[in-house]
């Protein structure tokens, strides 16, 4: 199967990811770009202090083409720094702020960067070791207020991303201006009631990840207004203050929200009527599909949505009425859940080398459970073996000084070969089924999925992380991590405990068969973290990590 989409526009051959900064200061000088705690800064003003940070960046020797490290959590310096890397005619190089000393040395060394841009004293003295030039936020270079900004051409390299990677070194995604300008250029006229002067988001998620970078060029190009907060402890208190009209999240922050409020309602002794209408959102939001809710479906609705819905949307701020997520599947339980409740969530899909996204649903294509159609200017083709391959503007360059892994996964014709296993309807709506080099071989020589087992054990309450197992054992057992902040203020006994997850456990199984059922779980005594190495810094979990972390309980299951 394949299924392409026509462009919605087409990416000039002059193109730069600055270019919508200096149209909005012409054009729209007045309209608030960004929200700090400290001020509103304009379109004008935002222009103001890229040219600055830019001229500076050029007076302290940085040229065209050169690398740049930035290594913070999400800020509005941030994206200022980002987009004067760009003015100067350089190249962004993100660092995840949480990143080991190696993983650190790694990057700098790999990209060649001439200078980095840090947060903290920590991670200033820690990149010191590797290159000469280091800026602290908020101290940034400033130069002259007669600058130029740097027009190169639209294939110039406008960034390296290092995917974190659940194996190995990270690998240097390079993007170019076109790549990046593809990518946000044919989403925004699909998303008329996100990108459009007026609308509002918050930037939470990590910069460092190109999906959250998407969102930043997004609101720049389409003139959101945008506040940035870094820490998720904040982020409650900055959405029901800020009130955005729509934001970018990862499935597990929908997932705290849902758990948070069931977890609420029935420590309340209102778990009977959450739980009532959690059933009417979810039929009430399949019917849309289906020829529309009958009376009774609409009234019970209507009843739910001032004693139940209502709060949950005031939780975001009361304006929120759309939601994009990505990074992990998002399952079709939840999906109809929010749209149920009156919060839309659009599920993508793509990866960084993709600039990311490739696949997404919108307001007038949506299929709950599917990632949706592909981008406009993106073709969607399913090989024979079930691999998800992707054609187009927005598919990467190559990865930086590595020939040879760049072979590995852009063939001849220039399909890139995401790894990812899905099949694509007849209306071109993609479903993710698997992670090809994931596919678990049982002893009996059954193929089985993990994605599909694990994204149903995680839908539970308790349920923090869930690992499926048995390659070339007998049966598939799994690994599961407990949400601490989702137990009961009464603590649950060992048995009471296993009951729960056994319920989680029974109702995965319902959506396969017989031989891929999992037939054994171990409770895990603490939950993965990023700190202690199992989960990337984009949430995913590091399998072979897991593997060897817990190959006692992996034994004591099959014996061993």
């Amino acid at each position: 199967m394949e299924f392409t989409q026509a462009p919605a526009v087409m990416i000039a051959d002059h193109a730069q990811l600055t270019d919508p900064v200096w149209d909005n200061a012409d054009k729209h000088p007045n309209v608030v770009q960004f929200v700090t705690p400290a001020r509103n800064i304009s379109c004008a003003e935002f222009r103001e202090e890229v040219a600055s940070v830019a001229s500076g960046l050029r007076e302290a020797g940085v040229k065209p083409g050169d690398r740049v490290a930035l290594m913070s959590k999400t800020r509005y310096e941030w994206t200022l720094i980002d987009y004067a890397i760009w003015a100067a005619g350089a190249i962004t190089v993100p660092v995840y702020e949480t990143s080991s000393a190696e993983q650190v040395q790694w990057i700098l060394s790999d990209s060649g960067a001439v200078a980095c841009f840090t947060e903290t004293a920590a991670h200033s003295a820690l990149v010191r070791e590797f290159v000469n030039t280091v800026w602290q936020i908020p101290d940034l270079p400033r130069g002259t207020a007669d600058f130029e900004r740097h027009r190169g051409q639209a294939d110039d390299p406008a960034t390296i991303v290092y995917t974190s990677g659940t194996t190995g070194r990270p690998k240097g995604c390079v993007l170019t201006h076109r790549n990046m300008l593809s990518d946000i250029g044919n989403a925004i006229p699909v998303l008329p009631r996100l990108f459009h002067q007026g609308s509002s988001t918050v930037l939470f998620l990590p910069l460092a990840h190109a999906f959250a970078r998407l969102l930043q060029i997004g609101v720049v190009q389409g003139r959101v207004t945008t506040l940035h907060t870094a820490d998720v402890k904040d982020l409650v208190s900055d959405l029901g203050a800020f009130k955005p009209s729509f934001i970018l999240s990862v499935p597990r922050v929908f997932e705290k929200v849902y758990n948070g409020a069931k977890q609420r309602a029935h420590a309340d002794g209102k778990g009977a009527i959450f739980d009532r209408a959690e059933r009417v959102a979810i039929a009430y939001s399949e019917s849309l599909d289906s020829g529309g809710p009958g009376f009774a479906l609409k009234m019970q609705h209507k009843l739910f949505d001032k004693l139940v819905y209502g709060k949950l949307r005031a939780a975001l701020g009361g304006r929120c009425h759309s939601a994009i997520s990505g990074g992990a599947p998002l399952g079709a339980r939840l999906g109809h859940f929010f749209r149920g409740i009156g919060l839309l969530v659009l599920e993508g899909y793509g990866l960084t080398e993709t600039s990311p996204a490739i696949t997404f649903n919108r307001e007038d294509a949506q299929r709950i459970g599917s990632v949706g159609q592909p981008l406009p200017g993106v073709s969607v083709r399913i090989a024979d073996d079930g691999e998800i391959l992707a054609k187009g503007e927005v598919v990467f360059s190559g990865y930086w000084n590595n020939v040879e892994a760049t072979k590995e996964v852009l063939d001849d014709e220039g399909w890139f070969h995401t790894g990812d296993l899905g099949a694509l309807d007849s209306d071109g709506f993609l479903t993710i089924t698997g992670r090809k080099k994931e596919i678990i071989v049982t002893a009996g020589g059954k193929n089985v999925a993990p994605a599909v087992l694990e994204d149903r054990v995680r839908a539970h309450p308790l349920v923090s992380q869930c690992m499926v197992i048995g390659d070339r054992k007998p049966f598939i057992a799994a690994l599961v991590t407990i949400d601490a902040e989702a137990l009961p203020d009464t603590p649950l006994t060992d048995s009471d405990l296993r009951a729960r997850v056994q319920e989680a456990i029974d109702e995965a199984n319902k959506a396969v068969s017989k031989a891929e059922a999992i037939k054994v779980f171990r409770i895990l005594p603490r939950d993965f973290t990023e700190a202690t190495g199992e989960l990337t810094p984009s949430l995913k979990v590091k399998r072979a990590v897991v593997m060897k972390e817990y190959s006692d309980e992996i034994d004591a299951i099959y014996g061993s």
